[in-house]
Order: structure tokens, then sequence, then C-alpha cells
């Protein structure tokens, strides 16, 4: 199952337009504030969910008297964040994949919790990404393979997300490493704007998480 949240970030019109007529969607889920965005581009969720302290009562009100759309209202104090609680859903409702528009933005809060919240996903094998018209963001451990013909853009960076991540191999990129070793605090920029040069890049990792960054410039 293909499962498109649309969180309360920033969402390009022509991009996030694109994404939903463009790809093949099984489950949607509007949060909060993206709720708007599916408003105003006739998107129907599946399922809507959030505090709604970013969106208008009147865009709610439209979609509980002319829809049968389930919506669940929580409460603004709480724990985790509308995008953590729809991607639990996600999970929930038996997902293998799963894409969050709207999760970047001014809030960078949000965008780094967005991120942390990426793991859920990973720890349970579901492939989660964060799109926006500029970067896909997505977490990594053990192996993964970039392809050139399905690159994001022209660079991906790489992260840690963990406080240490052991032996990570780059082949086929323009940087290549061999067994090195990531630490949160002592590897600086290492990691930031590499590019393929070869039909693919194979990324290695020992032990650790790594955040996975291609983007457009």
């Amino acid at each position: 199952m293909r499962t498109l949240i649309i969180s309360g970030g920033e969402i390009e019109k022509a991009f996030g337009g694109m994404v939903l007529k463009e790809e093949k969607w099984d489950y949607v889920i509007g949060v909060d504030g993206g709720v708007k965005f599916c408003y105003q581009e006739g998107i129907l969720p599946n399922r809507i969910v959030g505090d709604f302290d970013t969106l208008e009562e009147e865009i709610l009100k439209w979609y509980r008297e002319h829809t049968q759309v389930e919506i669940r209202k929580f409460n603004p104090i709480k724990d985790a964040t509308d995008t953590q609680i729809a991607v639990e859903l996600a999970l929930q409702i038996g997902s293998k994949e799963i894409v969050i528009l709207g999760g970047t933005g001014t809030r960078l809060d949000h965008v780094l919790g967005n991120i942390q919240t990426l793991y859920l996903a990973l720890e349970r094998g579901v492939d989660c990404q964060i799109l926006d018209r500029h970067n896909r963001i997505r977490l990594i451990q053990d192996r993964y393979i970039i392809r050139r013909a399905k690159q994001y853009g022209t660079y991906f960076s790489l992260i840690p997300l963990t406080t240490e991540v052991k032996g990570v191999t780059l082949l086929g990129a323009k940087y290549p490493l061999h067994r090195h070793d990531f630490t949160v605090l002592g590897t600086g920029s290492l990691g930031v704007s590499n590019e393929i040069v070869e039909e693919e890049v194979e990324i290695r990792i020992e032990s650790g998480v790594m955040i996975l960054i291609e983007s457009r410039d």
C-alpha cells in the first residue's frame, strides 16, 4: 500500500498537484493545515487527523458536512506532532511506502521533528520519505542504492542521525569513502553535497542510521 500524507508545511501548488496526479496512491491522509491544500485542490482524503490549530474551521466544517471522510481531532497538548500521528496511522493500516508532502517549510523545529519521525517507519522496514520540490529526505541503514536514472536532482548528502554511524563506504560517488566513521559532534559537513559519477552509488553502513538527502539545486 502506498500512502500519501499531506501535512501542514509548505507545499508548492504546481509540485503538489503533479505528485497527486502523476503518482498512484492507495490511501491519502490530510493533516491539520495540509487539509487546506486538499480543500483548495479538490482532494478527498481517506482520513483527516490533527489538532487543527492551523486549519480554518470552515474548511473542517465543509468536510464534516459534505463528505464521509473520517476526521479525528486530537488535543493540542500532546506528545506527538500531527505528522507523527499520521505516520503512525499509515503504519497501522499496513502501508509499505509512505510519502510526506508539506513536511518541510519555515518551521525548522517541525522539519527536524519530521526527520526523526521517519525512524518509526525505518524500524518497521517501511520506506518513508519527505518530499518537496527541492529535496527528497529519507533515513537509511545497512545498504542502500541510488540509481542515476532515478535520483532526485544532482546532489546527495549523508548526515548522521544516530550519535555514531560506523563503517560508511561509498562506491560510485565523486567523493568515495571506505569504512569511514561519522559522529554527530565530530564529523562536521563531510557528507554534504556529493554526486553520482557512475550508473549508481552504493552506500554501505556497518552500524547506525544516516539521513539521506537528495537535492535539486
